[in-house]
């Protein structure tokens, strides 16, 4: 039993880099500003 859950967790580790190595992840397309308040920053 133990042998079948290691290779089905080895087998979803190597499924799972695959999977990120060929995604194509757009990249994002509108600008993002935020204002910090000057109360955040130490002094």
């Amino acid at each position: 039993m133990f042998k079948f859950v290691a290779a089905i967790l080895v087998i979803g580790i190597i499924a799972g880099g695959v999977f990120l190595a060929t995604w194509d992840i757009p990249a994002p397309t509108e600008q993002v500003e935020k204002t910090i308040p000057n109360d955040r920053f130490p002094r």
